[in-house]
């Protein structure tokens, strides 16, 4: 490709409501442009970037046995009825109408559409297993859509669906998945981790993020630093106390404490570390009757210790806490008798369900509320001042020094994008739609199923803001959108620079290298900056004088300075690079 027939639109400065890097040199680099909140087009430039994704994972895929097809962008809602994920899954699913008032969806995902397909091919176990693939446009309506492609609404995703006869053959298929993930990712040449995931409202009950390592990542990564546990912190385990409890030193004793309505300046008041104090949170979940009103609410009050947050995640796979809801302030004063900021166990108007976090169970002499406005209470201790905890349950988000699960060392935590994500689904959609095959006993069975995410138009994106700097970006080979630039100095001046860039150029086509020829003519240092802008890994430049000596010079993008290189040897050089 030369210059001059490509479309490039570089910026000098990044628009206003761009706010992460990625998003910044994506807009100045001409890749893409915003048509409204969370839609871009897709410019030469970026889509370059996309189609080399998109390669590569389709190479994968296929190499693992996935089959490709291309489901509708639109959904009849009917099979979101089945599922029950037309109601369920809120303002992010779009839903319209057409022009005979009938429901539509568009998708978001695919789980319906694939196992409505299943269901009409598969009718022998003889068919298993199946994987079908699809690189396809989605659509979530997100309330704030923001980073430019990290968090767009309209995007682009590789999601895959497997089929499988039972459970067992069902996590193969998923460990197939796992390997051929970890391939992808290598692949592009990127810095990520695989860690330990919740489903969310996917569904299942095994699942794994690919999280790119990056310092402007939205999500907690959790690892051990012996060992091989990783996490997300939705996932992450807080490891049961060692210790047991100590003994009751203190009276129990109510302690004014006007205006100090948190935890933090309780501590700070009595000159006491903050884990000595405890936070109560007040929940509510709600029991809906058939006529889809509230017939029945049950106040929770959860135990942290006070330099703890609520993992609610975590909370909210406890019995009875599923679809819980903070409580409102008339909830919490008939329950309480005063306003939050000094509640507590202690004294209350009526009772709660109380569930307590592991660290809380074991401590003694606390600080909590006393349930009466600028009050709490000192010293207490369970089975003097209140009964023993019933329910004791990992209530928390872990810190970075906790003990790791397994006594594998301590956990660390650094920031992360996901960028992909598996997960076994069981029979969650086959049996809500009924999807069956007759197994060998000739008996109908429900098919079980895995899925299988990677944000393709997301990725481009996650490898910026681990590949840029001033300049910026830094693309690595794999998803540059040209491999090569060759930037001739003042060609229109000088025939033998105009020869020697059109004969590299012919030579790195004929090699089926991905080359870009910069023939506009511009003045080298505007031609250098847009160059390294758009992050081209490897630069060669040619000069008159250095072409008379049979020189250029050579410049990969994260070298400080260029190298000056035989005309004849610049070539063998690139490619050992490329091939390193």
């Amino acid at each position: 490709m030369k210059a001059s027939q490509f479309l490039i639109s570089t910026l000098k400065e990044a628009p206003a409501d761009a706010e992460v890097a990625s998003h910044k040199l994506m807009m100045r680099a001409g890749m893409v442009k915003k048509l409204g909140a969370g839609i871009y087009s897709y410019m030469p430039m970026g889509l370059r970037v996309i189609r080399k994704v998109e390669a590569i994972v389709r190479e994968e895929m296929n190499r693992a046995g996935a089959v490709e097809i291309s489901m509708p962008v639109i959904q009849p809602a009917e099979l979101w009825q089945e599922t029950g994920r037309f109601e369920k899954m809120g303002p992010e699913l779009l839903r319209i109408k057409d022009r005979h008032e009938r429901d539509y969806v568009v998708q978001p995902t695919s789980e319906e559409v694939v196992t409505d397909i299943a269901r009409q091919e598969i009718k022998s176990y003889k068919q298993l297993p199946k994987n079908l693939y699809q690189i396809q446009t989605k659509f979530r309506d997100e309330r704030r859509p923001r980073f430019g492609l990290m968090r767009g609404r309209e995007f682009t995703m590789k999601d895959a669906y497997s089929f499988d006869r039972d459970p067992a053959a069902a996590k193969a298929s998923y460990e197939v998945m796992a390997q051929a993930y970890r391939k992808i990712f290598d692949r592009f040449g990127l810095t990520y981790r695989a860690v330990a995931a919740d489903s969310g409202a996917i569904g299942g009950d095994l699942s794994e993020e690919f999280q790119v390592i990056a310092a402007t990542g939205e999500d907690a990564i959790v690892y051990s630093t012996e060992g091989h546990y990783a996490a997300n912190m939705e996932k992450a385990e807080a490891a049961a106390p060692a210790t047991v409890r100590p003994v009751p030193k203190l009276a129990m004793e109510k302690l004014a404490t006007p205006g100090k309505s948190t935890c933090a300046a309780v501590a700070e008041m009595m000159g006491l570390p903050l884990k000595a104090t405890i936070k109560s949170l007040v929940l509510a979940t709600d029991e809906i009757d058939e006529t889809g009103k509230v017939a029945k609410t049950q106040v929770w009050l959860l135990l942290l210790r006070g330099d703890h947050e609520m993992n609610e995640v975590k909370v909210g796979k406890l019995p009875g806490l599923a679809g819980f809801r903070f409580a409102s302030i008339p909830e919490i004063e008939t329950h309480f008798g005063c306003k939050p900021g000094y509640l507590g166990p202690i004294g209350l108007l009526q009772p709660v369900r109380m569930v307590v976090d592991r660290e809380v169970a074991v401590m003694a002499d606390w600080i909590c509320g006393a349930n009466v406005e600028d009050f709490h209470i000192t010293g207490v201790n369970w089975g003097r001042d209140l009964p023993e905890p019933e329910t004791v349950a990992d209530l928390r988000n872990v810190v970075a020094g906790d003990p790791a699960p397994g006594g594998q060392g301590v956990l660390a935590i650094e920031r992360g994008i996901e960028i992909g994500h598996i997960f076994y689904l069981g029979t969650k959609y086959s049996q809500a739609m009924q999807a069956t095959f007759l197994d060998v006993n000739g008996k109908p069975q429900f098919m079980e199923m895995g899925c299988y995410g990677i944000g393709i138009t997301r990725l481009p994106a996650a490898a910026i803001e681990q590949n840029h700097d001033e300049r910026g970006i830094i693309w690595p080979d794999a998803l540059a959108p040209f491999t090569v630039v060759l930037c001739p100095i003042s060609p229109d001046r000088f025939a033998d620079v105009k020869t020697a860039a059109e004969n590299l150029y012919a030579e790195f086509i004929a090699l089926g290298v991905d080359v870009i020829l910069d023939d506009r003519g511009e003045r080298p240092g505007a031609m250098f900056a847009d160059w390294e802008l758009i992050g081209v890994p490897h630069r060669i430049t040619l000069g008159d004088r250095g072409i008379k000596e049979g020189l250029v010079e050579y410049q990969h993008r994260r070298d400080s300075a260029a190298t000056s290189i035989a005309l004849g040897e610049v070539v063998a050089l690139v490619r050992a690079r490329l091939k390193a």
